[in-house]
């Protein structure tokens, strides 16, 4: 029986900018494979690549060499209306700023990815409103981001990238605009979404506390993926 391809897997991706002084490269045929129920923390300074390596595991920009394989399937070659498919069905994205649509309620923001992906509205809106009571949000679907704390803010953003039971999860600081206290509790409340959905997620944190409650923590070093702790 063979086993399962791995939910997410970078094979020697490299990504270079052009600059004024010439090619700057970030990413140096970095390496890494995450399963279905593992929590990986990324953990690495400012500067060493940590957001164009989500970008690159996100479909959101493609590797200049190198292939990016989501469920065993290799993405690098498939047309752009490909990848968008398979960002909005098998990726789910958590960014530092929350990125919430200021003229939509809470509801309404974890509802319309569920209507890209074609969901029919009543079982979009029943999965909305399960996501947000499930982040202690029940009485809080009709407000808009602008009167909802920074704490509420962001667990309306997660709820809105599991709202398409996404395979993967990403997360690109996902507490680092909160406070400390906020913060725990919604990483708390992140793991245990993750935990119970069997996801695979790569969560980038500066935090080394809220790492060290991961599976595995890794760093980049020069452009390549290493192992802190297994």
């Amino acid at each position: 029986m063979s086993e399962a391809a791995p939910a997410l897997r970078l094979a020697a991706v490299e990504r270079r900018f052009r600059t004024e002084a010439g090619e700057l490269p970030v990413l140096r045929g970095a390496e890494l494979s995450l399963a279905a129920g593992e929590i990986v923390a990324l953990v690495a300074p400012s500067g060493t690549g940590k957001s164009t390596l989500l970008h690159l595991a996100g479909l959101l920009e493609r590797p200049d060499a190198g292939e990016v394989f989501v469920a065993g399937r290799a993405a690098g070659t498939l047309s752009d209306d490909a990848r968008t498919a398979i960002r909005r069905t098998a990726i789910g994205f958590v960014y530092q700023f929350h990125h919430l649509l200021p003229e939509f309620t809470a509801e309404e923001n974890v509802l319309l990815p569920q209507l890209a992906a074609g969901t029919a509205r009543g079982a979009a809106r029943q999965r909305a409103r399960a996501l947000l009571a499930s982040f202690g949000l029940e009485g809080r679907e009709h407000h808009r981001p602008g009167r909802l704390s920074g704490g509420e803010q962001q667990r309306v953003a997660i709820a809105r990238a599991l709202a398409n039971r996404p395979q993967i999860l990403l997360a690109d600081e996902p507490t680092g605009n909160l406070d400390l206290g906020t913060a725990n509790r919604v990483f708390e409340e992140l793991l245990q979404a993750v935990r119970g959905q069997g996801l695979a997620a790569l969560i980038a944190t500066h935090n080394p506390e809220l790492a060290a409650r991961m599976d595995r923590v890794v760093t980049l070093r020069e452009g390549r993926v290493a192992t802190q702790r297994p």
